[in-house]
């Protein structure tokens, strides 16, 4: 039931409900009519509030509040009085962008949206993403925000597809159609202009041709048109932006060609209109200008469109047709229209279309594209397969039991998006400056002018105006808005191709800095399923027949190190039936089998039934301190065999963790298994820091621990009880085959469950950091030695000029040497 509460603004007049907003929000933490008055009060007390509604069936409020008032203070009143109202994440894809001035631009935009909590705009895969109170901003109000800015909003599909590549695709064809074009007016102005500097006579017969004011027509007449076709989509973007008082790349570009080539029209048009002396020609300059920078974008945008290759490699695995069972027989249909419980035929060589669960048939699956282990893995009925695997050897079928936006791979290609969309901390200094950085310079390419304008040698104007367009052109906004997105696209998507998942760009940065790598022991460090190791017969027995009798017995056990035996024994041969069986806890199993009497447990239970163990006392304990578990075998009333059972060691774990000490980082073990147990573990991995037998809170507190003494730790896990531990370390690593659970809490996905993705990981987050320290270091160093050069400073000390043409050409190559570096990532690994 709702309760109502109408609240006028003053004692004497109702509120003006014609300028009254209606502000629904959802809140958490109401549990009875007490916490809905609470709630009721606190909202009634804004200011001009009116017709506040708390429901505490539906867990939402709603108020109509004054248009001065923002919706945020109805949140911040809300959670001052107790309760909270969730944040939601609105993504949207952003088009027009063309350097870190216009992810700024956008970035405030969306923030300023009334409860908003923050924005963020990634410039390499166009996509912006708005962190905010649940129910406050709508997806019309955030599109409204975006065309606001100046750039046009689009839909992000909600199932993996090739839009994005699409769109990338469609983006580097008209780059490259207005480059060849803008390429093939340019070329007869260059000709016309420079051809009298290389060529003596090549002016006295143009101009013989055509006369001297058709030599300057004919360059205007071309170069109008590359400002006009090629050049369009500067002016377009750049000048609005300019008259916001936004001004982005695109507005430098429009002001240095667009300068150069007005300049150059009143010289042609009205010479007289120009100081005596400087009626200089420099359509050369504005047409080159936008050829040069329409090369650099072209370049750029193929080597987004590589670095940004993973997830279109991911999207391409799951195949586009499926072999539907049917009870009248087989048929292809498109995998898009597969539904839950549909049965699947899968053949050798073929991809598997989606999630299920096998239920006839056997064989081999390469699941090397999903967890980048590259062995096959053995998949029986029962076994779980998901899309984009590839089926080697046998047929089978499957159960569809996920599909569409669910499925394995689309969570892959969610989490690779969302980490290639975040931003690392290192990104707010970029932020910082390249807020005031167009602004910048265009100061400075205006107070170039006026300084070479007011102390320039004759003709000062053409220096001047050659000097101030040079500064413009220069400017390179765009490498420090791609330093650092790019060098993100390109290592999260190798690390996605080498099994590893980033769920958030952030953990890159935050692997990089870690100091310590604790680990769970059970299915982290340990294969998380027992299994028997040894075998020791006492005389007159062999290993099989031993193995078939214990196996018989502990095949009626459900106990883990019961059913290590039980498979045991399965695979030397067939287990007979057991009659007469009794557990007794804590001490060990017997029964009859094909009438012999056998028991197995521990020398306690040994010594109840009279059986003596001294010649194999040694031997168990000798495996008892390697961690293993050790189960005497007695047939017939004697002392037959010693078994142990131990969960073994992953095979790459000794290698994985020497390579991690080799590279600086500590390692501990966290574990709630016996101390014995672990510390056997930890001699056999060379692992100093043990903590052992810990409740999954003591994991918490060993992890503050740690990072008390060494600092900022990760921590590796893959079970229900590690999810605490993932969630308090500064980076949360799962294993990929663990529980929903942990991978949830995670930072950072290992897919394939093997360590050796831990130092992929590591390694990873290295490159990619080390990268990008490399892209903004060029980037800010790019700009911080040229624009000086380009404003004229060489040539105060009798040095050279910097033309517009060559800062146009260096600004498009410093673009592209930040993607073509962020590119080498592609080759980066463990092994780097």
């Amino acid at each position: 039931m709702d309760h109502v509460l109408n609240r006028p603004t003053s004692s004497s007049a109702s509120p003006d409900r014609g300028r009254l907003t209606r502000v629904t929000l959802p809140v958490e933490g109401m549990s009875c009519a007490s916490c809905v008055g609470r709630v009721e009060r606190a909202l009634a007390a804004l200011p001009g509030a009116a017709d506040v509604a708390v429901n505490l069936a539906t867990g939402r409020a709603s108020l109509s509040l004054p248009r001065e008032v923002s919706p945020a203070q109805a949140v911040e009143t809300i959670r001052d009085a107790g309760y909270d109202v969730p944040e939601s994440v609105t993504a949207i894809g952003v088009e027009g962008m063309s350097c870190a001035s216009c992810t700024g631009r956008v970035e405030r935009a969306l923030a300023s949206l009334p409860g908003a909590v923050s924005a963020s705009v990634n410039l390499a895969t166009g996509r912006a993403e708005l962190r905010h109170a649940a129910g406050l901003v709508s997806i019309e109000q955030i599109e409204a925000a975006v065309r606001e800015a100046g750039y046009e909003p689009r839909a992000l599909d909600a199932a993996p597809d090739r839009a994005q590549e699409e769109r990338q695709e469609r983006e580097a064809a008209a780059l490259r159609r207005d480059l060849v074009l803008a390429a093939l007016l340019s070329t007869p102005v260059v000709i016309l202009d420079m051809g009298s500097h290389l060529l003596p006579g090549f002016h006295h017969a143009v101009t013989g041709l055509v006369g001297i004011g058709g030599f300057a027509w004919l360059q205007a007449v071309l170069a109008t048109l590359v400002m006009a076709g090629p050049g369009r989509r500067f002016f377009r973007i750049g000048v609005p932006n300019l008259l916001r008082g936004h001004p982005d790349m695109n507005a430098l570009v429009a002001l240095g060609a667009g300068a150069a080539y007005l300049f150059s029209l009143v010289a042609t048009a009205a010479p007289g209109l120009l100081p005596e002396g400087a009626a200089h020609l420099y359509f050369e300059a504005s047409v080159l200008i936008v050829t040069l920078i329409l090369l650099g974008r072209s370049l750029e945008a193929r080597a987004r469109g590589r670095a940004g290759a993973a997830i279109a490699r991911l999207i391409d695995l799951s195949p586009k047709t499926a072999r539907l069972v049917e009870a009248e027989g087989e048929r292809d249909v498109p995998a898009s229209a597969l539904r839950l419980g549909d049965r699947v035929r899968v053949r050798p060589g073929e991809g598997v279309p989606a999630d299920g669960t096998v239920v006839a048939g056997s064989s081999f699956v390469d699941e090397g594209m999903i967890t980048g282990e590259p062995v096959p893995v053995e998949k029986g009925e029962g076994a779980r397969v998901v899309a984009g695997t590839l089926n080697t050897t046998g047929s089978f079928d499957l159960v569809v039991d996920r599909i569409g936006a669910d499925t394995a791979l689309a969570r892959i290609v969610r989490m690779v998006e969302e980490a290639q969309g975040g931003k690392l901390p290192i990104q707010a200094l970029v932020d910082r400056v390249t807020l005031w950085f167009v602004p910048a310079v265009i100061a400075i390419a205006a107070l170039t002018f006026l300084a070479w304008l007011a102390f320039g040698p004759a003709p000062a104007l053409g220096h001047a105006l050659v000097a101030g367009i040079a500064v413009l052109i220069i400017a390179c906004p765009c490498a420090m808005g791609l330093a650092t997105p790019v060098s993100i696209m390109v290592g999260t998507g190798r690390a996605a191709e080498r099994g590893v998942l980033f769920r958030q760009g952030a953990a890159l940065q935050g692997l990089r800095d870690i100091a310590v790598i604790a680990l769970d022991k059970t299915g982290t460090l340990t294969e998380g399923r027992p299994r028997l190791t040894d075998c020791v017969t006492a005389a007159g027995f062999s290993r099989d027949t031993v193995l078939a009798l214990a196996g018989a017995v502990e095949a009626r056990s459900e106990h883990p190190v019961a059913r290590a035996i039980a498979e045991a024994a399965r695979e030397v041969g067939a287990v007979p039936a057991a009659e007469a069986f009794e557990a007794v806890p804590g001490h060990g199993v017997s029964a009859t089998v094909e009438g012999r009497p056998v028991a197995l447990g521990n020398r306690r239970f040994m010594s109840e039934l009279g059986i003596g163990t001294a010649p194999l006392d040694a031997e168990a304990a000798r495996l008892a301190g390697e961690g293993k578990s050790p189960i005497l075998v007695a047939v017939d009333g004697g002392l037959a065999a010693l078994l142990a059972v131990a969960d073994p060691i992953k095979p790459e774990a000794r290698w994985a963790l020497d390579t991690l000490r080799a590279r600086g980082l500590r390692v501990a073990m966290l574990t709630g298994d016996a101390r014995a147990t672990a510390e056997a573990v930890a001699r056999a991995l060379g692992i100093d820091e043990v903590e052992a037998e810990v409740l999954p809170e003591g994991k918490v507190g060993a992890l503050r621990a740690l990072r008390q003494r060494y600092g900022p730790v990760a921590f590796v896990g893959d079970g229900i009880n590690d999810a605490p531990a993932l969630a308090e370390a500064e980076v949360g690593i799962a294993i990929g085959t663990g529980t929903d659970i942990a991978v949830e809490s995670a930072d950072v996905v290992l897919m394939s469950g093997a360590l050796g993705g831990l130092v992929e990981a590591v390694a990873l987050s290295r490159a990619t950091l080390a990268n990008i320290r490399q892209n903004l270091f060029w980037a800010f160093a790019y700009n911080a030695a040229l624009i000086p050069v380009a404003a004229g400073l060489l040539a105060v000390f009798g040095g050279p000029r910097l033309s517009p043409v060559l800062a146009a050409g260096a600004m498009a190559l410093s673009s592209v040497f930040v993607v073509g570096n962020a590119l080498r990532l592609r080759r980066a690994g463990a092994s780097s």
